[in-house]
């Protein structure tokens, strides 16, 4: 398996385009294994990630974010054991820094001496990490769908509708203290790829005041004009830093522009 992924980052060029592709390798072969556990009996898929594997988002992402739909917890030092062990015999050099605490679940699997032998570090000392993270107390509301994906292996995945998914990137954009390039170009693309969306509005409510919002809540009159507003106040230089090294297609950065973002709004 190793074998592949090596053979995959050989065939891209540049820094950015090697380590995003053995990175997503990576997120899905950790993501069979957590197929394989039975993880999404009880836990749905969210985030960037899901984004980029469920509906084709142009853009990578750093780790895989998940939500507890219903109790018990998963076994989260079992599962994380488990994945090192199915990545261990498949020829990487994996380990893994872990807390199980009660609300978030957070892993970052480590992996030795990967960035040598893929050509993107001179350095065998430089470690290759991704993230898991797992909300056991998220906010009420979502409404949940199953799919099935083959991005190197084939999947079901629990997961969030697209509604909720979308309440959740506005609640980044409302709540988050600063700008995170990748959520507005990700508004950018779901208002380009769904005409006429709409959050999951109870999802958004419960979400705001889990984070101690303070303010009228976005109804369906009001939420266009509030986000246009958080856009219209971001420093686009900031944007444009944090989000091009994730990019399938840097220059998509000239079409998801604040003007046009505003405009979609």
């Amino acid at each position: 398996m190793k074998d592949y992924l090596l053979e995959l980052v050989s065939g891209k060029t540049g820094y950015n385009s090697k380590l995003n592709a053995m990175r997503e390798y990576l997120q899905a072969y950790i993501l069979r294994v957590m197929h394989d556990e039975g993880v999404f009996r009880s836990v749905a898929f969210l985030g960037g990630t899901a984004l980029r594997f469920l509906y084709g988002l142009p853009r990578f992402s750093e780790g895989l974010d998940f939500s507890l739909t219903k109790k018990p917890p998963v076994a989260f030092a079992a599962l994380v054991k488990k994945i090192t062990s199915e990545l261990s015999a498949a020829g990487y050099n994996a380990a893994a820094v872990y807390s199980d605490k009660k609300t978030v679940n957070s892993a970052f699997i480590k992996f030795s001496g990967l960035m040598l032998e893929a050509g993107i570090s001179p350095l065998k000392s430089q470690i290759f990490s991704v993230k898991i993270e797992i909300d056991n107390n998220p906010p009420k509301g979502a409404a949940l769908e199953t799919q099935i994906v083959n991005k190197y292996f084939p999947i079901s995945f629990l997961s969030y509708d697209i509604e909720s998914l979308f309440a959740g990137k506005l609640h980044a954009l409302l709540s988050r203290r600063y700008a995170k390039g990748r959520d507005y170009f990700d508004l950018g693309w779901y208002l380009s790829r769904w005409k006429g969306i709409e959050p999951n509005f109870k999802l958004l409510k419960n979400s705001l005041q889990q984070t101690k919002w303070n303010k009228d809540y976005p109804q369906k009159s009001s939420w266009r004009a509030l986000i246009r507003g958080v856009v219209e106040r971001t420093d686009w230089k900031k944007v444009k830093a944090d989000v091009g090294q994730f990019l399938e297609n840097p220059g998509d950065l000239n079409i998801f522009t604040k003007e046009n973002i505003a405009r979609l709004l």
